[in-house]
């Protein structure tokens, strides 16, 4: 499902259990919040996903609101080497701001 940033501001009080950055190849990010167990990604008014230049530009964005944990997650790409048997590799997530419970 998708949220735009005036539909977030226009909630009262929202709290975001937890920000994911999305790393897409290094270059663009982009937001995925989850409210209330559900996974909104952050888009524009036109439906189009929201893409960011840094990770720093999409906290900036949405730092005025309640957000109780930032992940950074950036996807595997040695499942996609030629010659590899394909698997499932967990992306790796780092942690960059948790509040206390």
């Amino acid at each position: 499902m998708r949220i735009t940033l005036d539909q977030l501001r226009s909630m009262q009080s929202p709290v975001i259990d937890l920000l994911e950055i999305l790393s897409l190849e290094g270059q663009h990010y982009m937001a995925r919040l989850s409210i209330d167990d559900q996974p909104l990604l952050l888009s524009e008014k036109n439906g189009t996903t929201s893409l960011f230049r840094s990770a720093w530009q999409i906290q900036d964005t949405l730092a005025s609101f309640d957000i109780r944990e930032t992940q950074v997650v950036h996807p595997s790409a040695y499942h996609e080497m030629v010659g590899m048997e394909p698997s499932e590799v967990e992306p790796m997530r780092i942690r960059v701001q948790r509040q206390k419970p």
